[in-house]
């Protein structure tokens, strides 16, 4: 097993590329191109789930590429939470693309070909696959620049003004991030000699307590813009909303998590003893309560989903800040419900988008009696996301609570008032959008939308007279089932809550013993 765990750990990483460096070839062959995109994805989902597996039953794995041991030589490490991660990206982006594929062209402009999206797309893949199984922090910086590259691309598609716009913004953004990180690897390097992960948590703890700060700081701020932590959030509600439906979902879903999970292992690995925790809990409530005020002042649907994500980060920060094992755990449990439920919500508003013709509250209405099936898809994640019990969103909630009443701080306490808040904002927010862009008459909107106020008289009228109706825009049947898989699973989470919370329990507990991950990592000698 421990062998043929060996052979599968670059493989979520090698195949996209392959597989991207293949899309290129055939870009003037579309079907060929797509079925290698979906095979390619459709490989690294069974990987991942067999890694997981193993990694589950066996322990941490380590593979030295080209066969450089650590820390002198690159090294990827499977470790349960990497590998959750992974498997949780890897059925999102399988997803996602499925989507894509059969979203109606016209979303790309004849400079930009839908033949870009397909390498781009892959490049994106390997880059966050990469991030997760990186075992050093140089390794780690590469998968955020491949993630950049292929961002850049995917956000522009189609070459509008307003995506250039936004794409310009993303990149500077991200570029000062990256620019950051770079300095904190070069400093870290300095310091210490080497940039290996397992290494690094040897070595950190030898430095002055003061050098350890400016480390430990740049790092934070370097991974806190990527994840959008308040006050480093303020460029994500602009660039999201501006692309096509399936890259704003994927971006959504996964791109924040990958600053998520880069703070989570240093944390728990370079940095178990911090002292930078009260910093961390402040800017997890400010990240819940400014990112859902924000929300509450928007009337485009993208834009309020978009700030609803910066806020849910909060939660997320807060398990890591309390620093426990069933913190840690609240916070990995509620990461994987986040991003499957943000990934289905902006999958479901892009189909909004087309039924509708726009995802403005000022001009919806009426989608409910028009399309009684994209209503389930749009409500259930949306409930979810609010945290209405049974679904996940309130289960990882109660978790976070739990260990927040656990640590016996006020400023816990503050952070669970401010959570209960940030949470009914939620659902006044959904709430809100519900009521104006599905169960209104569409003729009652500021801006109304005559088609759909024509479509929706005609409506009422078979259904007095009992006559059949059909509607005149359909939406693509891949499309809705692609978002419908993605519902479900999010369903899946309520249903298999307990063996998943068992997993995110023993991720935390291998996160809060890291001296297994450095054993593994330096042969037994850390």
């Amino acid at each position: 097993m421990t062998e043929l765990l060996a052979v599968l750990i670059p493989m979520p990483v090698l195949l996209p590329l392959i597989g991207a460096g293949l899309a290129l070839v055939l870009s003037k062959h579309s079907r060929s191109q797509n079925l290698v995109s979906l095979l390619t994805l459709s490989a690294v989902m069974v990987i991942a789930v067999v890694l997981l597996v193993g990694v589950d039953q066996e322990g941490p794995q380590v593979v030295a590429i080209a066969g450089w041991e650590a820390p002198a030589g690159i090294v990827l490490v499977a470790d349960r939470l990497s590998t959750l991660m992974l498997v949780v990206s890897c059925l999102v982006t399988l997803a996602v693309l499925i989507y894509a594929l059969s979203q109606d062209a016209s979303d790309y402009s004849d400079e930009t070909p839908i033949s870009v999206f397909n390498p781009s797309y892959l490049i994106l893949c390997a880059g966050v696959a990469n991030a997760f199984l990186a075992g050093d922090l140089f390794n780690l910086y590469v998968g955020f620049e491949m993630l950049l590259l292929a961002s850049y691309v995917l956000l522009t598609l189609g070459a509008t003004a307003e995506r250039i716009r936004a794409g310009v913004t993303y990149v500077v953004v991200s570029l000062v991030s990256s620019v950051i990180f770079l300095t904190a690897i070069g400093v870290i390097y300095a310091a210490t000699g080497t940039v290996n992960m397992a290494q690094l948590a040897e070595r950190l703890d030898q430095l002055p307590p003061d050098v350890q700060m400016i480390l430990h700081v740049l790092l934070l701020i370097g991974f806190g813009i990527k994840a959008a932590i308040f006050p480093l959030s303020f460029w994500l509600p602009d660039s999201y909303p501006t692309a096509p439906a399936p890259v704003t979902a994927v971006f959504a879903g996964l791109l924040t998590k990958v600053g998520i999970y880069a703070i989570i292992r240093t944390e728990t690995l370079l940095f178990s003893d911090s002292s930078l925790r009260v910093p961390l809990l402040v800017a997890a409530g400010l990240t819940m309560i400014v990112g859902i005020l924000g929300a509450i002042a928007q009337s485009e649907i993208k834009r309020i989903v978009s700030f609803t994500l910066v806020s849910h980060i909060g939660y997320m920060l807060f398990g890591v800040a309390l620093g426990t094992a069933f913190g840690l755990a609240a916070g990995i449990y509620y990461t994987v419900h986040h991003i499957i439920v943000q990934t289905a919500l902006f999958l479901a508003i892009g189909l909004v988008e087309m039924r509708g013709g726009s995802t403005s509250t000022r001009s919806l209405g009426g989608l409910m009696v028009l399309s009684p099936a994209l209503t389930i898809v749009f409500f259930i994640p949306a409930l979810n996301l609010s945290g209405i019990p049974p679904f996940s969103g309130f289960i990882g909630k109660v978790a976070l609570f739990e260990a927040g009443f656990e640590d016996h701080s006020w400023l816990a306490t503050v952070l669970i008032i401010a959570g209960t808040l940030t949470s009914l904002l939620t659902l006044y927010v959904i709430g809100r959008t519900f009521n104006l862009a599905f169960w209104r008459d569409p003729a009652d909107a500021e801006d109304p939308n005559e088609e759909l106020v024509e479509e929706f008289a005609e409506r009422k009228r078979t259904l007095l007279e009992g006559r059949t109706w059909r509607s005149r825009i359909g939406v693509p049947g891949p499309m809705f089932a692609a978002t419908s898989a993605i519902v479900v699973v999010s369903l899946i989470l309520t249903i298999a809550a307990g063996p998943l919370w068992d997993l995110s329990e023993r991720a935390a507990e291998n996160l809060q013993n890291p001296i297994t991950y450095v054993n593994e990592v330096l042969g037994g000698e850390g």
